[in-house]
């Protein structure tokens, strides 16, 4: 060790240095203190005693040295707390899903008749909507590696958000609007609205806003995402998901009520057609959920997380991208893998069950007049795709309804920091429940079934101690997940005995349970991960292994756990397959379908079924999903996956 000069007698008390790998101290009796700094990230004080032998300090000295030292009284450590958010709190967070999922849920049930209204066959249609998933495979990893490198004081998320939302209710209102906007447009030039070329130039458009509007529906929903994973504390990253699922439930359930009542009848100031008016009813209930989250729940100021190193361009953008994919955590590549499969399943059902619906319901009508007319044809279609979206309300009630009861039975994977005693070192305030954890003076993730810091006070909080009780011990999020797969495919499979509407209406209906799973498990798996690591990153939760420990340090590859980037990559997960759903689809419709009118079209039929098939390979990767263990360190702070 390097000889150490005494210090003058004028010279001040040490203090520790804030940028600097190590402290020089000024005397071989002094402790010397240390704090390490990686870019980017806050870190936290390390002390470092350089000689057992300590000379006597002066209280300023103390204090001073403890001012420097002590979390409680840094801003990095204000933004990096884990104190746990109310309910109220978690439904601010999440209420923009609610309108999202009503602009989702008119595009899904009514946008698929609407474009074949305007003369677009199944086949096409098929193609038509790849839109959905070449968006979420384009957009959503590049809206969150842009949301994970913006520095601007209205934080990292919301920017997105807004102008998604913005861009959402623009392409609604054009694509409802389409054949009067390219009517008058080319009546201008006196082209006949009834004419071929018109009715062309009307789908195209169309068309061309279906792209735009699924483009902007991937921009805010990669930032609703990435917002709830920055702003929920790790270990309510489950309850937040189950948030998203229940505000979502509740735009289903107002998407497909609305859609099943005759709107024009009751709001024809709106437009004159179903469509045209819940389009607008789902812009203004996007403008006002999404107002008010991003008003009520402030962000981290990204400001103070450095600048980031990027390199603008496309090229550099896949590469960034497959870097991430490439280095990413296993856990999260499991659930990615889980989705890949899943999701050639869950597209056809989603984009075309009205459509199944809608084949029973028409089908003893064709039986009985093959030769009907088109305007007869497109009145009773109207009528089929009313039951469909009624299949689809209740549908979307069951799913709300397993939203709320599921959260119940499945035993949560990490509680909140239990509040221990003051001390002079370990303030009591919910701000520093996270910290007291990180330097060993509570539980940060307790065991299942642990016991409980505090009696609930309020109704609230009675309610949802007794309704734990619950609790299915032994049934964890991967589990619940992996039966939700082998219970979509049987419903898809009993589709083979499936003749009338109503057995229809329940068969769907019943894919609300797998469905809430879907939109709870994968994320919540997720989003914990993401969360768990940035906070190690952060200083808030002591490592425990070794992979942990180079989180801490600065030294893993930081980028491919961002909560932007990951989630973009975990869409294109979701999206790719349904290209590949997509393509298939377009030909089994092909050999299939029927002349538009004759009896005995069964093609959606043949398109679920491949879907239950490609649910029961989504079931098996599903147990390759790692579980959280109970292998925590003395004082329960870092858990590591199988």
């Amino acid at each position: 060790m390097a000889p150490i000069s005494a210090p003058s007698p004028s010279s001040p008390p040490p203090r520790a240095s804030l940028n600097v790998d190590s402290a020089v101290a000024t005397h071989p009796k002094v402790v010397s203190f240390r704090r390490t700094s990686s870019p980017g990230r806050a870190s936290m004080d390390r002390l470092s005693e350089q000689s057992p032998l300590l000379r006597p300090r002066t209280s300023e000295e103390v204090e001073s040295n403890l001012k420097i030292l002590s979390p409680a009284e840094s801003d990095d450590w204000e933004e990096a707390s884990e104190e746990t958010k109310s309910s109220w709190y978690l439904l601010l967070l999440t209420l923009g899903g609610l309108g999202l999922q009503i602009g989702w849920s008119v595009e899904t049930s009514h946008g698929s008749p609407y474009l074949l209204s305007l003369g677009i066959s199944k086949s096409l249609l098929a193609l038509v909507w790849i839109a959905g998933p070449l968006s979420g495979t384009l957009v959503q990893p590049y809206v969150g590696l842009k949301s994970d490198n913006c520095r601007i004081r209205w934080g990292k998320r919301r920017p997105f958000i807004v102008g998604g939302a913005l861009a959402t209710m623009a392409s609604l209102m054009l694509l409802a609007w389409s054949k009067e906007i390219v009517g008058s447009f080319l009546g201008m030039f006196g082209a006949d609205k009834e004419s071929t070329g018109v009715k062309i130039c009307i789908i195209m458009f169309a068309v061309l806003f279906v792209y735009v509007l699924d483009f902007a529906i991937n921009v805010i929903q990669a930032g609703i995402r990435a917002y709830i994973v920055d702003c929920a504390p790790t270990h309510q990253q489950e309850a937040a998901n189950a948030w998203v699922i229940r505000t979502s439930g509740v735009g289903n359930i107002l998407g497909y009520l609305a859609g099943y009542v005759d709107l024009p009848r009751y709001l024809p100031w709106l437009g004159d057609s179903q469509f045209k008016v819940l389009c607008a009813i789902a812009s203004f209930t996007m403008a006002v959920t999404v107002g008010i989250s991003c008003a009520t729940v402030h962000e981290r100021d990204p400001r103070f997380e450095g600048t980031p190193e990027t390199k603008d361009g496309l090229m550099a953008f896949f590469r960034s991208l497959y870097r991430s994919v490439r280095k990413l955590p296993p856990q999260i590549r499991k659930v990615c893998q889980v989705q890949f499969a899943a999701w050639i399943g869950w597209f056809p059902f989603l984009f075309y069950i009205t459509t199944y619906i809608g084949e029973i319901y028409v089908e003893p009508f064709f039986e009985a007049n093959p030769d009907m007319a088109d305007a007869d044809i497109d009145k009773l279609w109207e009528d089929a795709t009313r039951m469909g979206t009624l299949a689809l309300l209740i549908f979307a009630v069951t799913t709300f309804a397993a939203s709320i009861f599921l959260p119940f039975i499945v035993p949560p994977t990490f509680e909140a920091p239990k509040l221990q005693p003051a001390t002079p070192l370990t303030p009591t305030t919910p701000r520093s429940m996270s910290m007291l954890a990180s330097s060993g003076g509570g539980d940060y993730f307790a065991l299942k079934g642990g016991s409980k810091s505090t009696t609930p006070k309020t109704l609230s909080s009675r309610l949802f101690s007794w309704l734990s009780l619950l609790q299915i011990q032994g049934l964890t999020l991967r589990r619940a997940w992996f039966l939700s797969h082998l219970m979509f495919a049987a419903l898809m499979w009993a589709t083979f005995l499936v003749h009338s509407v109503l057995l229809a209406t329940i068969l769907v209906s019943l894919v609300g349970i797998p469905w809430a799973l879907t939109n709870w498990a994968p994320f919540a798996l997720i989003s914990s991960e993401i969360s768990k690591r940035d906070a190690i990153r952060r200083g808030i939760l002591r490592p425990a292994s070794r992979d942990a420990a180079l989180i801490a340090e600065g030294e893993d590859e930081g980028e491919a756990d961002q909560a932007g980037v990951v989630l973009g990559i975990h869409n294109v997960a979701i999206a790719a397959p349904q290209v590949i759903a997509t393509l298939v689809s377009s030909l089994i419709f092909r050999w299939l379908q029927k002349p538009r009118g004759s009896p005995g079209d069964n093609s959606v039929a043949w398109v679920l079924r491949l879907g239950g098939c490609c649910a029961v390979v989504a079931a098996w990767l599903t147990l390759r999903v790692g579980e959280e263990k109970e292998d925590v360190d003395l004082v329960g702070l870092g858990r590591r996956l199988d």
